[in-house]
């Protein structure tokens, strides 16, 4: 089963400028599969993340634009430095096997102050499909998946907990989502947005949870 899928980077990125001065820039790359099989459903794919980006863009080129522009003019009111705001989106693909694909987006926003926010989404498909594995169907054991995962995290911060908040256990029960997650092929990676359960300089906290007999490598998902 080896990699059939080629993913291409397509880019959408403009410089917003207001009273001839540089008050937004912005770059969108999202991803277009390209292959000889699964050509329908992976069309299906590709309009979701080109959607995805065209709505995205509408976005920046209206409410973060007047943003910018009302920070702009607060700024130059004040005699402070003026700072351009700053949007990007990248993808990282993880996983790319027979029938699936899984990546991450991580979309930063820099608005002012002292430093940008990233927030990452991500989606595991089945090319036969062309539909998003869901978090429970790589779960196979009896008892409840997300306790089952949510111990193993829990397990993973204490060995480490100094960059955690002291009240890891209750916000990992907090701020666990089911959509939180991608596949490598090696394991099932739960993560965490900025600040969810550790300060900024954490970053996005990821968990790799190996397959075994309870958590499923995703590729089993292309058997008939």
């Amino acid at each position: 089963m080896k990699q059939t899928i080629n993913i291409n980077t397509l880019v959408i990125a403009e410089e917003m400028k207001y009273d001839g001065v540089t008050v937004l820039e912005y770059r969108i790359e999202y991803p277009e599969l390209e292959s000889g099989k699964y050509r329908k459903n992976i069309k299906t794919i590709n309009t979701f993340y080109k959607d995805q980006a065209l709505l995205l863009q509408n976005n920046f080129r209206t409410k973060l634009y007047q943003m910018a522009v009302d920070q702009y003019l607060h700024d130059i009111e004040n005699g402070f430095p003026v700072r351009a705001f700053d949007a990007l989106q990248t993808f990282t693909a993880t996983y790319n096997k027979s029938c699936i694909i899984s990546l991450y987006l991580d979309l930063y926003q820099y608005t002012g102050g002292a430093h940008g926010m990233t927030t990452r989404t991500s989606q595991t498909w089945n090319l036969r499909t062309s539909k998003m594995i869901k978090l429970k169907e790589l779960y196979k054991c009896s008892n409840d998946y997300k306790a089952y995962m949510k111990k193993k995290i829990i397990a993973q911060i204490a060995e480490n907990p100094d960059i955690y908040f002291e009240n890891y256990e209750e916000l990992v029960e907090q701020t666990f989502n089911v959509n939180s997650f991608y596949c490598t092929p090696e394991a099932l990676v739960i993560y965490f947005q900025q600040y969810d359960i550790a300060p900024y300089s954490s970053g996005i906290r990821e968990f790799p949870l190996p397959y075994n007999k309870c958590i499923i490598d995703p590729v089993r998902k292309c058997r008939r």
